[in-house]
């Protein structure tokens, strides 16, 4: 039979109550009883009940994350971060995985629970205005990642300054001596409120006025997120008849599809058309892709470092951190032939 508590307590010489305080890391137990008590866990093989601890330290030990689309490359790298911080701290992860509006509403309303959880990762779901007095009430630590919002300054937050990476990586093409230089984004009208794209605009168009380059509607084009759409859209803009040198698209997924569009209608990458991402996954290198790095895997650890603080100290002043993006040049963005 698997040992029990009481068979440590018994062979260690000490309470049941000694042996749950050594467990759970108490300070009120002496050095030589911890190391006693410790060896003959070891000895017996002790694991101890996980129902039983939550209950004596009077917590779920568990951190709710609640993510959009789970299974998109950004995403992924952000969870591995968040995954990984959480290994060795105590703490089982739940995820939420987000597919609809109504999920979110869902998630937002019923998750930040001290029944429920210990505190919560919010990732790439910016909250409405109608979701800020609910959060400020929530009775668990929450913490935002890649996402923000100005009424929520109680909150830790890390953010990624989409609208300088925009600016960059507009800049990095109007430097190649680009000017018809077109953005492929997600819809900006989508019900999840992500502002990736919106921002990644703004900076594109700030690079484009600084530069004394006008703004074409008709170089930006919008879609559902993902490869073969993008694809779509980019085989719109190379049939214009002064079609673009240089597509910026707003994922590196989505500049994909621009690369297969660019090859499907007989042109060379970079010779012909240059081409840029954004995030820098991980095929991003294999395609030899220039693209604005985020800083997606630490950005998932620094919001799990920010999140066990505050359960450690919940009187720790909050936070807003921003991650930068910095441009990764490889051989898809080159001069423009003209």
């Amino acid at each position: 039979m698997p040992a029990t508590i009481r068979d440590v307590a018994q062979q260690a010489g000490v309470g049941l109550g000694t042996v749950s305080r050594v467990i759970n890391g108490s300070a009120s137990v002496s050095d030589a009883t911890r190391q006693r008590v410790l060896a003959v866990i070891k000895n017996l093989n002790y694991v101890p009940n996980p129902t039983a601890r939550r209950l004596s330290l009077g917590r779920t030990l568990t951190i709710g994350v609640i993510v959009p689309f789970f299974t998109r490359p950004a995403e992924v790298e952000r969870l591995r971060g968040i995954e990984h911080t959480l290994l060795d701290s105590g703490y089982d992860l739940i995820l939420y995985n987000v597919e609809t509006p109504e999920q979110r509403d869902q998630y937002f309303r019923d998750i930040p629970r001290r029944e429920r959880v210990d505190g919560v990762l919010i990732v790439s779901l910016t909250p409405r205005d109608g979701d800020v007095k609910p959060f400020k009430k929530a009775n668990v630590p929450i913490v935002l990642v890649d996402a923000h919002h100005a009424s929520l300054a109680r909150l830790n937050q890390v953010v990624t300054d989409d609208v300088t990476g925009g600016c960059e990586a507009t800049q990095h093409l109007i430097e190649l001596g680009h000017r018809r230089i077109a953005f492929i984004s997600d819809r900006l009208d989508e019900p999840f409120n992500f502002t990736s794209s919106r921002d990644r605009l703004t900076g594109y168009q700030q690079a484009l006025q600084a530069a004394g380059i006008p703004f074409r509607s008709d170089y930006h084009l919008q879609g559902d997120h993902g490869r073969a759409e993008a694809h779509r859209l980019a085989a719109q803009l190379l049939a214009l008849p002064d079609r673009p040198t240089a597509i910026f698209a707003a994922s590196d997924t989505q500049a994909m599809g621009v690369l297969e569009a660019a090859r499907d209608a007989g042109l060379r990458v970079p010779d012909d058309l240059s081409v840029i991402g954004y995030d820098d996954i991980e095929i991003a290198e294999y395609l030899g892709l220039t693209t604005m790095s985020q800083q997606l895997y630490q950005s998932g650890k620094r919001g799990v470092e920010l999140l066990l603080a505050v359960l450690e100290n919940p009187d720790a002043q909050p936070a807003t951190e921003v991650m930068p993006a910095k441009l990764t040049v490889r051989t898809t963005t080159a001069r423009a032939a003209e």
